[in-house]
């Protein structure tokens, strides 16, 4: 890919809007002396005329990667710090329950939501199982520490529950020795009507009370 060519950038910009170098200063907001100097290599130009200079011309700037596919700006809803800030670019975030410090601050210190590991040796660990993500997260309902506790705790008592369930379709809680057994014979069934407390044969050697 070759290097930005302002001089060359510039000429397409007044040759598409068909505008002079003291057209295309005043649309752009800034002077003719500046876009001729510019459009001749003598120096820079600041990239918010550089916009404003394309768009005069119906055009935009973008971001190409090495394939030639735009690269857009990052999401200026990602999560921030507890001061509104946003977290640095160059690293990645994550909830701040994902583990969580250890040091005498966990305790004097309000918990933030999201966090960040300022180690990139960590950071790239992470990108390598993971991989590397396009942007910071984006907030989301029940992102605070307290409502992810909540939510982990209601997943461990249905894995719970989800298991019971799967032992008991399995037989498995049939083996369990509850202390109690049951020698009715076939006689109480038959005078048992399920009507009340259950009725028992006289020569019943259990006369359990199980309803």
């Amino acid at each position: 890919m070759s290097a930005f060519d302002l001089p060359a950038a510039l000429r397409r910009i007044r040759r598409v809007a068909d505008a002079s170098q003291r057209e295309l200063a005043a649309r752009a907001g800034t002077s003719k002396s500046t876009i001729a100097a510019a459009e001749s290599g003598v120096r820079g130009l600041d990239v918010c005329v550089l916009a404003r200079a394309a768009e005069a011309a119906g055009l935009r700037l973008a971001l190409l990667d090495a394939k030639g596919h735009e690269a857009v700006g990052m999401n200026g809803d990602a999560v921030r710090d507890m001061s509104g800030r946003r977290f640095p670019a160059h690293l990645d975030t994550r909830y701040s329950d994902e583990r969580w410090w250890h040091g005498r601050e966990r305790y004097s210190r309000r918990q933030p939501w999201y966090t960040f590991d300022r180690h990139r040796e960590g950071r790239d660990a992470t990108r390598r199982r993971k991989g590397t993500p396009d942007d910071h997260q984006l907030p989301q309902h029940g992102d605070s520490p307290a409502a992810r506790a909540a939510a982990r705790r209601q997943r461990y008592w249905d894995e719970q529950a989800a298991e019971r369930e799967r032992r008991f379709a399995a037989g498995e809680l049939a083996r369990i020795d509850v202390g109690f057994r049951c020698d009715c014979p076939a006689a109480c069934e038959e005078l048992d009507d399920w009507s009340g407390r259950p009725v028992h044969a006289e020569e019943c050697p259990c006369g359990c009370d199980v309803g």
